[in-house]
């Protein structure tokens, strides 16, 4: 069955698609089931994607991306899907974690930080899932607190999906327990500060080629401009960026439904 164009794809982006069929299929497929055997796939094919323009797509030049658009991304994640992969985590990457960055980083910490996504040579991840906390964010343990020129975060992190293979996070960690929900902050955490350490890498009943990791945060000593935006707006910050997170998950969603539709 020949599937119906979709008009908001330009030549330009099926020339792409081409390029990450190629990409996926060559580079992932072969090496699929070692990867779910292994629960994690090498952090040199995240370099190799960098080197293919899979990664950030969205990003402009003034960050450090090659200045497309989202619909290059969005191609990323339905080219995985069709081969059926549960790994590597490039649409977290590029549509979630990357953002918060773009969209709340200081200068510094932008231009630090996302050229290094954009090449592959540093894996994003975010850091919200507690022990005992999901998606109720009042309940989150992690605590950052203000110390001369740093923030100190202290805390842990479970299901942190990239998490093994993560050089850089964003984390939520409350900053005012007095204020519940509303008492979270952001920060860009990167895996070389002291202080951070990685646990297991969990065994899940799906997306077994997906790292998934506990990570633990013991007084890392963070510098003040890597906190996101303001104090306390942590909040509000994920409310803005959740229809974007929630709308990579249909794609995927959508791009799997019709993958199984063709084998069968």
């Amino acid at each position: 069955m020949t599937p119906m164009p979709r008009p908001f794809f330009t030549p330009e982006h099926e020339a792409f698609r081409d390029q990450v069929r190629r990409f996926c299929e060559n580079e992932i497929a072969p090496f699929h089931a070692e990867w779910e055997q292994a629960h994690g796939v090498p952090l040199s094919l995240w370099k190799k994607a960098g080197e293919n323009g899979l990664l950030c797509c969205w990003l402009p030049e003034s960050l450090g991306g090659p200045g497309a658009d989202l619909l290059f991304d969005t191609i990323v994640a339905e080219e995985l899907c069709r081969i059926g992969a549960t790994g590597p985590g490039f649409n977290l990457h590029s549509m979630v974690v990357a953002p918060y960055i773009a969209h709340y980083g200081q200068p510094s910490v932008q231009q630090k930080v996302l050229p290094q996504m954009v090449s592959g040579d540093w894996v994003g991840a975010i850091a919200m899932t507690e022990p005992g906390a999901g998606s109720d964010l009042a309940g989150i343990r992690t605590r950052a607190e203000r110390d001369g020129d740093d923030w100190v975060i202290s805390g842990q992190k479970t299901f942190i999906t990239n998490g093994q293979n993560a050089q850089v996070m964003v984390v939520a960690a409350k900053t005012d327990p007095a204020l519940g929900a509303r008492g979270v902050s952001m920060f860009v955490v990167t895996a070389d500060m002291p202080g951070f350490s990685r646990g297991r890498n969990l065994h899940k009943i799906g997306q077994h080629a997906q790292d998934t990791a506990e990570l633990f945060f013991d007084k890392v000593r963070v510098p003040a401009d890597h906190l996101l935006g303001e104090v306390n707006q942590g909040f509000k910050y994920m409310m803005q960026e959740l229809p974007q997170e929630r709308l990579q998950i249909s794609i995927n969603c959508q791009a799997r439904a019709e993958a199984a539709f063709e084998w069968t």
